[in-house]
């Protein structure tokens, strides 16, 4: 168990899009290493499922319904989720995807203008939303941590033009806000997954884009790592929890890994 090599007792953490996935992978790590642990999306079944899991695990657990496609929710869901933990010095900004209402919208040659701006929104403009509402929490402190997850794609070429964007328009955001709040002892990085085991990858959707079977598409997926498979979202959450500890006191603004070597 993380707890084992991490320490996180006493620290109060928010997880976006936490209700599965590599969100629910990371705030149940962290929980592991003793931090009190808020998870914050939509869909407020998964949310209590995941809060009651926290629970189970020896800290507190909560479960904050907020919609990252709205700015008014973000902020209030930030500042819900500090009240119920008595502050926050963890933020993970692990809300993103890919939405459209046609995948024929995300045409590199043609795309749809709300389609682009929306995807913008989901995977970097809300994230700078969250960050601005936690760091007066974090700076009263004087710690803190701030991990966004980003893609392989954040380093590379490929993937929805507007995703990929804002996949490395995240990069420069935990660059620069790196620089501006290590005087107040917090930390900004990047954890990047590759091709990872949760809903977000639709194996056949992503055969019918490419016009394979989805088991076609399964094996390229693996073919673009050394290790030739697909990670688990567990193996993205021990990192988190490394990254929001003592541990790294000395890393920031960087962009790591946990992808099976993509595209090396």
């Amino acid at each position: 168990m993380v707890k084992q090599l991490i320490d996180l007792g006493g620290r109060r953490a928010l997880v976006t899009g936490g209700g599965r996935g590599i969100g629910r992978s990371i705030a149940l790590a962290l929980a592991d290493a003793g931090a009190d642990v808020a998870v914050a999306s939509r869909s407020p079944g998964e949310l209590e499922t995941v809060a009651k899991e926290i629970k189970e695990r020896g800290p507190r657990g909560f479960a904050i319904v907020m919609d990252v496609m709205r700015r008014d929710q973000i902020t209030a869901g930030v500042d819900e989720a500090a009240g119920k933990l008595g502050g926050l010095e963890i933020l993970v900004n692990n809300a993103g995807g890919v939405i459209t209402q046609n995948p024929a919208f995300l045409d590199p040659l043609n795309h749809d203008p709300r389609t682009f701006e929306d995807n913008l929104f989901l995977n970097l403009t809300q994230a700078f939303y969250a960050t601005h509402a936690a760091l007066p929490y974090m700076i009263k402190r004087s710690w803190g941590r701030i991990i966004s997850i980003g893609s392989g794609y954040a380093k590379t070429g490929g993937g929805p033009l507007a995703y990929s964007a804002a996949k490395h328009g995240l990069i420069g955001f935990t660059r620069s806000l790196a620089y501006a709040v290590a005087r107040h002892g917090i930390n900004v990085n990047v954890l990047c997954p590759g091709w990872t085991n949760t809903r977000m990858v639709n194996w056949n959707a992503l055969g019918a884009m490419m016009g394979i079977s989805p088991d076609d598409a399964k094996r390229f997926a693996e073919s673009q790592n050394v290790q030739k498979r697909i990670v688990e979202p567990d193996e993205l959450g021990a990192m988190a929890a490394l990254l929001a500890s003592d541990a790294s006191s000395a890393v920031t603004g960087q962009v790591i890994s946990v992808d099976g070597g993509y595209m090396v």
